[in-house]
């Protein structure tokens, strides 16, 4: 495993984030963003970085209120538009003018807006399984469990509970495999198992049309017109049906999609041939 250095950087609301910077082979190597999605953090891409990083600097950063970025006091900020212009901050402070972006689910929506605030910015964006029009089962499925696990008492415990939560989306997965997830996904403190976000940021989610609009995520998509942009479909999502995948590559000329199989919400990009196939797609 390739390795990197972790780093903290400031927001413009004085937050401290965290931030995997895998310096890649060369000091003048191009960069690539990862962003996670809702509920995950940096580890979702321990995987994929390396890989990249063979070839790029890979930044990957965990927003506010996810892994070892602080949490925000308040919880109104737990929009896409802090997110956006936390990103923003991150790439000013380390002088980035020109960066490729892989954003899974959150983190495409994040990738959207982040090319129509700041145009020229984006390179070219893989965004993994999520659309300008958001599947309305996934998105509920999504708001039902967030902040509701744990805390556990072992990781055995943990592994059992969010295999239980999520086997439809990985049919295919082994033990070792649902081990691996749950430390992904959870944290140990004191003793227990527990979320590694606060709790808090599906808040802003339940304001109706917050940051899912699909007529303002159309827009937004639609700016990414000059950005070569490779579309990532897990063929068992509940949030990005086949309908709005032909939509997207109709509205423009510039788009690839990568149907990953037997997964749901979303592929962790580490399924086979899938860091391959967005190597390619960054280095053409």
């Amino acid at each position: 495993m390739s390795a990197f250095e972790g780093l903290y950087f400031q927001t413009d609301d004085d937050l401290s984030l965290y931030v995997r910077d895998y310096s890649g082979p060369s000091v003048s190597a191009p960069v690539v963003m990862c962003l996670h999605g809702l509920t995950r953090n940096s580890r979702d891409f321990q995987d994929l970085a390396p890989d990249l990083a063979a070839h790029f600097r890979v930044l990957v950063p965990e927003q506010r209120g996810r892994g070892l970025s602080q949490y925000d006091n308040d919880s109104s900020r737990y929009t896409i538009i802090h997110y956006v212009h936390d990103m923003h901050c991150l790439l000013k402070s380390l002088e980035v003018e020109r960066v490729g972006v892989i954003g899974t689910s959150m983190g495409g929506l994040i990738t959207f807006a982040l090319n129509a605030l700041y145009p020229g910015l984006i390179s070219r964006a893989v965004i993994n399984d999520i659309g300008p029009e958001i599947g309305t089962a996934g998105l509920e499925r999504i708001k039902s469990y967030v902040g509701s696990a744990g805390p556990f008492d072992n990781w055995e415990s943990a592994t059992a509970y969010i295999k239980s939560m999520t086997a439809e989306i990985f049919p295919l997965w082994d033990d070792e495999q649902w081990a691996y997830f749950a430390r992904q996904s959870y944290v140990e403190r004191k003793g227990k198992i527990v979320i590694d976000y606060d709790p808090r940021i599906v808040e802003p989610l339940k304001e109706e049309g917050a940051d899912t609009d699909s007529d303002t995520l159309w827009s937004m998509f639609d700016a990414l017109e000059t950005v070569p942009t490779l579309i990532v479909r897990g063929d068992r999502t509940d949030l990005l049906s086949e309908d709005c995948v032909a939509k997207m590559c109709q509205r423009r000329k510039q788009c690839t999609v990568l149907s990953v199989p037997d997964v749901g919400h979303a592929p962790m990009l580490n399924e086979p041939g899938v860091s391959s196939a967005i190597q390619s797609f960054l280095t053409d």
